[in-house]
């Protein structure tokens, strides 16, 4: 067997050690012909019974004969795959497509396809193809789901042959494999009044107005297209060449999501942890202010910043949408506990300039880590944070006040320093919560307090 291009069998491209290879698939029926062709040989020699030696060389000699044949059989198949979707949120299935052609002028054989997936996708899928004339083709499909979040390999694609006897069987590997990524799951979340919003472009646009009065102008070299109009007539009497206005650009909204990955700030694993409802939560609220026109940015306490784009960070007016949010979804599908004991070096990010809003998910708190987060608050147009007690996400309910107690005083802490702080109970909706956050803000606006989080 084989076939062109990337669906060429490993297997087929090293003739060496055929024999050896051609007995090893032999299969329980085979050696047990092959055994008792060889008892009976030995039998007959040693009884001196013509006949019995004819009947044991024909049951030796079968299996032999099948092996030889099917290894010599050279059937040119190419193999595909297709995920649909390649990208799918945990919980949910995808399908895989697999198709196989036979590009030789001979039909082959009864076929057995198998395909290699992680123990976690489901049990391994196998086919059974009858006999595929020349040229023509084969499309089978299989379901998939994960509950956890992650990238799985799919394949290599494996094809058994075997011979109409079932006396051998040869198991042939494709190169080739695709990936699975199960990002997290996204709830959908209502639209609220956002701090720092206006028409989609945030307080930028005021601001630039301010800066740049109708005479304060920053001409730039006339480039081909740009309307005569623009012609800035005083700067080119002065440098001499062609100068026009430059446009000063609406600026967006910009949004910073910040996810708490150390290990020691959560407990638990599995699909129901605090940590995957927090990694959950960040993947929503990007989601969400993606579609609400906001330059977004992904941002850990490691102090690794995704997108990354330009010296800001965030994800620029240049850059699609759905570009950004699969980049920040293909790393919360991989994205796993960190080593870091603090949240210092998101900080240190955070205070080097105004990050419009930030929309916090972190884990527990101690009391310096709690106060480390309070000034985060100063750079910020707006801060809300989700605080969850990991604790209370594997114990089960009980009458003791200690660590509710304490929770509450980190809120507190939060509170007080402008942060719109909100606990997250076990097994809480982000969508709630979310409505809980506009609420408690409201309130405060109305006080006189502020313009609200987001």
């Amino acid at each position: 067997m084989a076939a062109g291009g990337p669906g060429v069998p490993e297997a087929e491209r090293d003739e060496k050690g055929g024999v050896r290879t051609a007995l090893a698939g032999l299969t329980t029926r085979g050696r047990s012909f092959l055994a008792a062709g060889i008892a009976a040989a030995v039998c007959a020699y040693v009884l001196g019974q013509g006949d019995l030696l004819r009947v044991g060389l024909l049951l030796a000699v079968l299996p032999l004969v099948c092996a030889t044949v099917l290894y010599r059989t050279r059937y040119r198949v190419a193999g595909s795959r297709r995920l649909s979707p390649a990208r799918v949120p945990a919980g949910s299935e995808a399908r895989v497509h697999l198709r196989m052609d036979n590009v030789s002028r001979l039909p082959t054989g009864l076929l057995m396809l198998q395909d290699r997936v992680p123990y976690v996708l489901g049990p391994r899928p196998r086919f059974v193809l009858d006999r595929v004339e020349a040229g023509g083709r084969r499309e089978v499909s299989y379901r998939v789901r994960s509950d956890l979040r992650g990238r799985y390999p799919l394949g290599p694609l494996q094809l058994r042959l075997t011979d109409p006897f079932g006396m051998c069987e040869l198991t042939r590997s494709f190169s080739t494999f695709d990936t699975l990524t199960v990002i997290p799951r996204v709830e959908a979340l209502p639209p609220v009044r956002l701090s720092g919003e206006a028409k989609g472009y945030g307080d930028g646009r005021n601001r630039s107005l301010a800066l740049a009065g109708e005479d304060d102008v920053i001409p730039r070299g006339y480039r081909y297209g740009d309307d005569l109009r623009r012609v800035h007539w005083r700067s080119t009497a002065r440098y001499g060449e062609l100068m026009v206005r430059r446009e000063e650009q609406p600026q967006r909204a910009r949004c910073t999501v910040l996810l708490d990955t150390r290990g020691i700030a959560f407990a638990g694993q599995g699909p129901d942890s605090a940590f995957e409802w927090a990694v959950s939560g960040a993947a929503s609220v990007l989601v969400h202010m993606l579609e609400r026109g906001f330059s977004v940015r992904l941002l850990t306490d490691t102090g690794n910043s995704v997108p990354g784009e330009g010296a800001d960070g965030f994800a620029g007016a240049s850059q699609e949408s759905a570009d950004a949010a699969g980049l920040m979804m293909d790393t919360l599908a991989v994205i796993d506990h960190s080593d870091g004991a603090g949240l210092s070096r998101a900080y240190d990010l955070l205070r080097g300039g105004n990050e419009g809003l930030l929309v916090a998910f972190f884990g527990d708190l101690d009391e310096e880590q709690a106060a480390i987060v309070a000034r985060m608050r100063q750079r910020s147009g707006g801060a809300l944070a989700f605080v969850l007690d990991s604790g209370g996400w594997v114990r089960e309910p009980t009458d003791v006040p200690g660590p509710e107690n304490e929770q509450e005083e980190r809120l507190r802490m939060l509170r007080d320093a402008g942060w719109t702080a909100l606990g997250v109970p076990r097994g809480a909706s982000l969508n709630e919560l979310w409505r809980q956050a506009d609420q408690e803000r409201n309130g405060i606006t109305a006080a006189g307090l502020g313009e609200g989080w987001g």
